[in-house]
């Protein structure tokens, strides 16, 4: 354990714009900081966690979009 708390977002984007890291970076990344929070193997930023949960949540959101028109595309096949 680590015992300087990592900065949730700056950990996942590095020196990026949110823009410039794909979704499924973010996902990865995002489950690994956050299994290894829970597991009180590494320490987050409180504060910050919540204010970058932003970042997390749009890359869900982008993702939820995607399997939506994916599933209308199959379903219209039908």
């Amino acid at each position: 354990m680590t015992d300087r708390e990592l900065n949730f977002a700056r950990t996942i984007l590095g020196d990026r714009y949110f823009r410039d890291v794909p979704d499924d970076e973010v996902l990865r990344e995002s489950e690994r900081l956050l299994t290894a929070w829970m597991s009180g193997e590494a320490r987050l930023e409180r504060p910050k966690l919540y204010d970058h949960y932003a970042l997390l949540l749009t890359a869900l959101l982008r993702r939820v979009r995607d399997l939506e028109a994916r599933v209308a595309a199959l379903e219209a096949r039908e």
